[in-house]
């Protein structure tokens, strides 16, 4: 199983930009070891925060073998066309490195902000993901044709970001290069039951992202740590542990999610990891 980070960017005190605290997390990811660096998305909530594809195209540059995702960007958001543009130029820069962790959503409160439909996100997200294809292919979407950059027409690599619905779960394995499972909404028995209905219905990879990490004794838990079935907010036994539990579920990757304000705390995870 292999290992990555996520990181959600967020004010820090001092004279440390959010830029330079940013990438001096992807330098470090990519020095230790892990597989790559994920960003969340989120536009209503009630808290600060940026657009994940910029923020991946400030870690691009100072990066050159960790893979760059989201874990997840959600479509329904976002004008298809639009988006596909955006993503085509990050996977330019990225050197083709770009991940894209995509899903319909279920925050409504990001929809409320750009006055998009929340009931119909479900309806909307694969006519999209279809409409993406097609402008990174070069076809005329709407109109004039969006020229596909060279090299890049079939997109990066798509996961379905969902929770262990049947449904989606096989959309995933047919329509995508793989699925995104929640360590925040999910079990790990819902995870490995999940792992079990996505080989059934066809190959590919599966990531279990957003596995809130901190083993800081005196650790103050991100809010929705409460609500989190899987984390590793704990000391470093028993978080090895954990990790060992998420890995016998059948995961391909696990997503670690590390405190922005203690780039220290990616050292210790590493120690978690096999053959640290």
């Amino acid at each position: 199983m292999r290992v990555g980070i996520v990181a959600a960017p967020q004010p820090l005190g001092g004279d440390i930009s959010v830029a330079a605290r940013l990438q001096e997390i992807g330098r470090l990811t990519e020095e230790l070891g892990f597989a790559g660096l994920w960003i969340t998305d989120s536009i209503g909530r009630t808290m600060v925060s940026l657009d994940p594809l910029a923020l991946l195209g400030a870690v691009a540059p100072v990066t050159s073998t960790i893979e760059l995702g989201t874990c997840v960007l959600q479509k329904p958001l976002r004008h298809p066309v639009e988006l596909a543009h955006r993503v085509m130029s990050l996977d330019v820069l990225s050197e083709g490195r770009l991940r894209l962790g995509i899903g319909a959503g279920s925050t409504e409160a990001d929809f409320l902000a750009v006055q998009a439909d929340y009931g119909s996100r479900f309806k909307v997200l694969p006519r999209n993901l279809e409409l993406m294809r097609r402008a990174w292919r070069g076809d005329a979407v709407f109109g004039p044709t969006v020229i596909p950059w060279l090299g890049h027409e079939q997109g990066p690599p798509l996961f379905l970001g969902a929770w262990a619905s049947p449904r989606w779960i096989k959309f995933a394995a047919k329509h995508c290069q793989g699925w995104m499972g929640s360590g925040i909404y999910s079990t790990i028995d819902e995870v490995a039951i999940g792992v079990r209905k996505f080989h059934a219905a066809g190959d590919g990879r599966i990531i279990l992202a957003n596995v809130f990490t901190d083993l800081r004794p005196d650790a103050v838990p991100h809010p929705l740590v409460a609500k989190a079935k899987i984390n590793l907010v704990c000391d470093s036994g028993e978080a090895r542990d954990r990790l060992a539990r998420i890995a016998d579920s059948g995961v391909d990757d696990v997503l670690l999610f590390s405190p922005f304000d203690d780039p220290a705390q990616l050292e210790q995870i590493r120690k978690l990891m096999p053959g640290a």
